[in-house]
């Protein structure tokens, strides 16, 4: 297989939560039947956690507590231009060395940064999770990180810039975040501006790693034919040059802003649009309420087939009255805050309608919601949790990003629990704490001429037609 470093820009958007439900289980056998987690803490602070599950192939990787949130407006962009670099050598070992050792494994090596963490993973064969841990040792402590390599990934991010300014989806959610925390870390992007991108050195992405690179801020994660004692006796041999603590320990302050930013470009065929409120940090009580109530609004595009048969009425309005292209309810979790909200693309005049069509639905589940909705919502979520175990490389990023966000790694069962003790009330009262009466973040591009002031977008969510 050839090495693989495409890379993941934004946040994960959705809760994705697995287990290794087998044919014929029940629901409370499936979950008992999901694997241990087990979690040692080396005495430099760095933390191991493995989940085996048995599979004859292994995820393995490093995750990092630090992304583009711990840079400033000098820097934006090093964390994703570090990634790239990583993979460009070492003093031991050549980019081809790298790429070889992975193919003749017949594994992949993948990276991806988002606005808090920083990730390493290889997917490999059991009996080479030795290898891949020296790999991804030696490209995080040792990268050579040459200056005639960096002039031309200097090219490699751009155009990669140009790709994602291209995707319509992509140029709104970073506008999202550029209002809705403005004057903060969280507001600028994860690739950075190209005057940073052109000005950045080696001497900067040796300083954001010597700053942000910490053995305390390091979770080892392993999932699928995993032994955890022998992940442990390689983290400890392998990963020694971090120091135990960074210089770098204080996130930037996430302030939310009800606020707007609109871009008019009739070169654009539609109007792309998000608004948000601000939602809850990972950890935070009210996390699985607004994740039911994010499911309970949906998603829709125009590929679907059995549209007028969703559980979403959202879904079966939008299909039935041809309102929009898609639409997609959304929950961006970080670990102060977040973002809750709606994104959808429509024709210029079906904009308004639209919109209409999600605020009141807002305002229906918040006033008028019932539990048997709200169960069909958690039996979806439930779904999802035991939806897609067998991927050992989805399940070791749940649970790195657990291990960094909340600390610990929640067992299905907790998950289960925390999901069945959400009801309509407490649906209908958390969602009044988040958007009733509140200003929201909006963010629109293209074909836009048609889509309402920001004082009926913030009024609209005051009032509900039922």
């Amino acid at each position: 297989m050839a090495l693989n470093l495409a890379r993941q820009l934004v946040g994960k958007r959705t809760l994705r939560l697995y287990s290794t439900a087998s044919a014929g289980f029940s629901y409370p056998q499936a979950l008992a039947s999901h694997p241990e987690t087990k979690i040692t803490t080396l005495p430099n602070g760095l933390r191991v956690a493995t989940e085996n599950t048995g599979h004859p192939s292994a995820t393995v990787g490093v995750w990092i507590d630090s992304g583009s949130r711990s840079e400033t407006a000098a820097n934006n962009g090093v964390a994703h231009f570090l990634e790239h670099m990583a993979f460009k050598g070492t003093t031991s070992r050549s980019q081809t060395d790298i790429e070889l050792e992975i193919e003749q494994m017949g594994g992949m090596l993948n990276a991806y940064t988002s606005r808090e963490m920083t990730v390493y993973y290889a997917m490999v064969m059991k009996q080479d999770i030795g290898k891949a841990v020296n790999i991804l040792g030696d490209i995080l402590q040792n990268s050579a990180l040459p200056k005639h390599l960096m002039e031309n990934e200097r090219q490699v991010i751009l155009r990669e810039m140009e790709e994602v300014e291209s995707i319509p989806e992509e140029v709104v959610f970073d506008h999202l975040h550029s209002v809705a925390y403005q004057g903060t870390a969280l507001s600028r992007t994860i690739l950075g501006p190209t005057e940073n991108i052109m000005g950045l050195q080696t001497s900067d992405l040796k300083s954001y790693i010597n700053n942000n690179y910490s053995a305390d801020r390091i979770v080892i994660c392993g999932a699928g034919g995993v032994d955890h004692d022998e992940l442990v006796k390689l983290a400890e041999k392998t990963f020694t040059a971090f120091p135990n603590t960074s210089a770098n320990t204080e996130l930037d302050v996430a302030k939310f802003t009800g606020s707007e930013v609109r871009a008019h470009d009739d070169d654009m065929q539609l109007g792309h649009v998000a608004v948000a409120f601000e939602g809850v940090g990972w950890s935070h009580p009210n996390f699985f309420s607004l994740q039911i109530a994010s499911t309970m609004i949906g998603s829709w595009n125009r590929t679907l087939g059995g549209s007028k048969n969703m559980s979403s009425p959202l879904a079966q309005t939008v299909s039935k009255e041809q309102l929009a292209h898609s639409y997609m309810s959304f929950t961006t979790c970080y670990s102060d805050t977040g973002l809750w909200g709606c994104y959808l693309s429509a024709e210029r005049d079906r904009l308004d309608d639209a919109l209409f069509e999600i605020q009141s639905e807002w305002m229906r589940i918040t006033q008028n919601c019932g539990d048997n909705e709200v169960d069909r919502a958690k039996h979806q979520l439930k779904t999802s949790l035991l939806g897609n175990m067998d991927s050992t490389s989805q399940l070791c990023e749940e649970i790195g990003r657990q291990m960094l966000t909340i600390g610990r790694r929640m067992s299905p069962q907790e998950i289960s629990a925390r999901i069945d003790a959400v009801d309509a009330s407490t649906i209908r009262q958390v969602l009044g704490e988040t958007i009733y009466d509140k200003c929201p973040a909006v963010a629109a591009i293209g074909a836009i001429e048609a889509l309402p002031d920001y004082n009926r977008i913030r009024s609209s969510n005051t009032w509900a037609r039922i």
